[in-house]
């Protein structure tokens, strides 16, 4: 992995294309059903015992979820997606040589069966803290106190 503080700009954030930023607004005021039932309860205010934004810039894409601290990164993928699986791909190799680990699922995962995508996330989420090496991840053996929509 590359060293991540080579990466990142001199305060600290991933670099991106400033032209992002109002189309990011625009996503996060018109989240898919399935992106605003992830949100909404799953990651929305640290249920997740990490802060999450939605509809973060970095470099040339928009992320529809990531943890700045996890460098993780939660993509829903609509039936569009269906054809540009490529470029998909190429999109998660580009963000993981900046560190950012991806994990995709698709609408109909999120709609059809929430709790195994909160079992994934929940597991994407304790990998995340053994690589790069974060202490107490609030998924060790439970879920923090308050935490909803995850099955512990």
């Amino acid at each position: 992995m590359k060293n991540i503080k080579q990466i990142l700009t001199k305060k600290g954030h991933n670099p991106y294309f400033h032209q992002l930023t109002s189309l990011s607004r625009q996503n996060r005021n018109r989240l898919t059903p399935a992106e605003a039932l992830v949100w909404n309860t799953l990651l929305k205010n640290r249920q997740s015992g990490f802060r999450f934004l939605r509809q973060k810039p970095i470099t040339q894409f928009i992320l529809d979820f990531y943890s700045p601290k996890l460098l993780l990164a939660i993509e829903i993928d609509g039936e569009y997606h269906q054809d540009i699986q490529k470029h998909d791909h190429n999109r998660d190799l580009m963000l993981s040589s900046l560190g950012i680990k991806t994990i995709r699922f698709s609408n109909d995962q999120v709609l059809n069966n929430l709790n195994q995508v909160a079992i994934e996330i929940k597991s994407a989420i304790n990998l995340r803290c053994q690589e790069i090496k974060i202490k107490n991840c609030p998924f060790e053996g439970k879920c923090p106190a308050g935490t909803k929509g995850f099955t512990c």
